[in-house]
Order: structure tokens, then C-alpha cells, then sequence
């Protein structure tokens, strides 16, 4: 059965995600493409949460009925001077079992929908990706992202200089995209009313980018 994009949402990390979030990092095909190597402790993960996670201003979980499956990240790009404050760079990673569905691609768009209204001064989003994970290029591209093109022997990754596909997406693209989510979420509940009864919830009760909306691009 085809996942209900609906279920899933965006919210800050909490320490009880722990053991979630530990299958998440803790996984090697979830690691593969990234510079961190996977996590091996519950503990380690913990810290993580607490030490980076919950202090971000944009790290989110990704959740599915309010269960950790994954993250997702907009950090400030270069030095952090104010003549970088146009550009920030996302990443996300997401459980292997809950690949190919369609929820990586889903929570990006939301994400950079929201980013683009809570920071005023960004105009860009810009991603860094493996030249082999191709899963993650595509989730990029099905949301709007431009490639840009190769960057030669750029990332260093577990021993070895890798090429890097680059991408961005402008706030000037995201108007289209935030239609197409608005749809989207419209649509899902269309179906969901049908299914539970037109008494369940009303349009404007949807909550659709969540003010507990915000690590780079991974899965």
C-alpha cells in the first residue's frame, strides 16, 4: 500500500527520540555517502541530540505519526559573516526501511517553503551530494532544485576525495512549489475526510508548514 505523504511531519528533536534516531545513524547504508561514520552507541546518539539536534535552530526531525524516521537540516553556508547570509545549506537522511516512498522529497519541499518565509534575508539553498547517491539527486531535482553541476575531487568522505554534484533552489522558485504542496496537502485530506467522515477536520484546521519546523543533503 502507498504511503499517506499526509502522516508525515516536521518537528524539533526531543530526547526520547533516541532509539528512533539510532536506526537512523547507527545504520551504515544510511551513512554510506556521508563524512560521519555511523553511529555505534545509544549514548553517542543521545549527545548528538542533545549537543547539536535540539540547539539548531533549523534541525528537524522527520516523523511519521510522530515517530523519529530521519532528519533533515538548513545551516548557514561558508563563514557565517553577514555576506553569507543569503545562502544556507540543507541535508537530511532518512531509515533505509522507508526508502522509495516518496517522504524524503515530501519533507524537503516542506522544509524549504518554511525556511524561505522564517529567514528573511535567504534567497538560496544550495546541496552537496555524492556523485553516486543518485536517490538523493533525484529527491533533489523532484522538488525544484537546479544542478549546477560537478564539483571535481571536492569532498573528502571516509578516506577518500569524491566528486560532489552541487544544487540550489532560489526563494524566486519556491512560489510554484509551495502551490504544489498546498495541493498536495489538500488532496491527501480530500481523501482523508472521505475516508473518516467530512466531521473529522476542516481545510484551514491544517496546520500546513508547522512553526516546529528545521543537518547537509544524505539520503
Amino acid at each position: 500500500m502507498a504511503m499517506n505523504l499526509s502522516r508525515i511531519t516536521l518537528r524539533p528533536f526531543e530526547l526520547s527520540d533516541v532509539d528512533d534516531f539510532m536506526l537512523v545513524v547507527g545504520d551504515d547504508r544510511v551513512t554510506n555517502y556521508t563524512r560521519r561514520k555511523s553511529f555505534v552507541s545509544r549514548e553517542q546518539a543521545l549527545c548528538y541530540i542533545q549537543d547539536v539536534c535540539i540547539p539548531h535552530p533549523w534541525t528537524r526531525s522527520i516523523c511519521i505519526d510522530n515517530q523519529t524516521i530521519g532528519f533533515i537540516s538548513i545551516s548557514p553556508a561558508g563563514s557565517g559573516d553577514d555576506d553569507d547570509r543569503c545562502r544556507a545549506e540543507i541535508g537530511y537522511a532518512l531509515a533505509a526501511n522507508y526508502w522509495g516512498q516518496g517522504i524524503c522529497t515530501q519533507a524537503v519541499k516542506v522544509a524549504v517553503s518554511q525556511v524561505f518565509k522564517d529567514i528573511p534575508d535567504l534567497v538560496r539553498i544550495q546541496a552537496f551530494v555524492s556523485m553516486e547517491n543518485q536517490a538523493s539527486q533525484r529527491v533533489l531535482e523532484k522538488v525544484g532544485f537546479l544542478r549546477e553541476g560537478i564539483l571535481r575531487k571536492y569532498s573528502y568522505v571516509k578516506g577518500i576525495v569524491k566528486d560532489v554534484a552541487m544544487f540550489s533552489l532560489l526563494s524566486e522558485d519556491t512560489h510554484s512549489l509551495q502551490t504544489r504542496v498546498l495541493i498536495f496537502h489538500k488532496l491527501n485530506l480530500v481523501e482523508t475526510v472521505l475516508i473518516r467522515g467530512p466531521s473529522w477536520v476542516e481545510f484551514d484546521q491544517i496546520d500546513l508548514c508547522p512553526k516546529s519546523l528545521y543537518l547537509p543533503a544524505v539520503r
